[in-house]
């Protein structure tokens, strides 16, 4: 590390002003068509550190179709993907998660039987040092129950009674928090969330909405995607709205107010006057 570097001193080009941040993951002219139907028309999308990024939008606006690209759960017919600065192509879920991104979708994916550390690392179990894993395969849930409780308490998750917990037996705040928590621990650079809140009570919403707060107070940036308008601008820092298979605006909860988003999102505002604020 130098010395500028180890002192904390932010380079400033010769013109005095600041070096513009570098998006952790962004999206450049997107195109996806199903046929004669238009998922993604040219569509634009930055991520930037340390920030939630709510994406909203109504029906057939997209937005689903952007993060499934942005996931590699689809592959854009044109355009291009970047993460932090270099062009990349998901063609597979697995692409996007070795790049650092992790999905919670709607459903949540999670195998209710099993318990919340085998929840944890779904996909991803860990084996016995020595040939008891490499021959016998055996797992070792020893390991996979102290990294998963390890986790669930960074994150400041105390509700879970043991976890060794069946994950049916949770509520659905709680099977959110391990499936939120599931990505946290695999997603190095971005986590995105669909619909986190959906069908969830009063209480279990708030306890959803810290957790969100908690990944980007560790410097995890998140992608929300919700039709919750009081949630989006209770924790977002930049709203990307979405109408028609483009971004027709980036807003802030600062600049607007959420009938303004409203209005930007189904047309009866322009959003060309909303700038794609940093």
């Amino acid at each position: 590390m130098s010395e500028v570097q180890q002192q904390g001193v932010v380079a400033v080009p010769a013109s005095g002003e600041p070096a513009p941040r570098q998006p952790i993951i962004e999206a450049r002219g997107l195109i996806k068509t199903f046929g004669s139907v238009v998922g993604l028309d040219g569509t634009d999308f930055e991520l930037y550190p340390g920030e939630i990024l709510a994406v909203i939008g109504d029906n057939g606006a997209g937005k689903s179709t952007l993060i499934k690209c942005l996931s590699g759960a689809m592959v854009a017919d044109a355009g291009e993907i970047r993460v932090e600065g270099t062009p990349t192509v998901f063609r597979r879920p697995q692409d996007a998660r070795a790049a650092g991104i992790e999905t919670v979708y709607q459903s949540l994916a999670v195998a209710p039987a099993l318990d919340i550390a085998s929840n944890m690392f779904l996909g991803r179990e860990l084996r016995r040092p020595g040939p008891l894993g490499s021959i016998f395969r055996m797992l070792d849930h020893g390991r996979m129950r102290s990294l998963a409780g390890q986790q669930l308490q960074e994150l400041g998750i105390g509700t879970l009674q043991t976890i060794t917990q069946a994950v049916e037996t949770l509520s659905g705040g709680q099977r959110q928090a391990v499936a939120v928590a599931r990505a946290a621990a695999f997603g190095s650079k971005v986590i995105i969330l669909d619909e986190p809140t959906a069908a969830l009570g009063v209480r279990e919403t708030g306890q959803v909405l810290k957790l969100i707060r908690d990944l980007r107070d560790r410097g995890l940036p998140v992608i929300l995607i919700s039709h919750n308008m009081p949630n989006v601008f209770e924790v977002a820092d930049r709203i990307h709205i979405q109408r028609l298979g483009r971004r027709v605006a980036v807003v802030t909860p600062k600049t607007h107010s959420a009938s303004d988003a409203v209005a930007i999102m189904t047309g009866a505002m322009d959003g060309a006057a909303s700038p794609a604020v940093h």
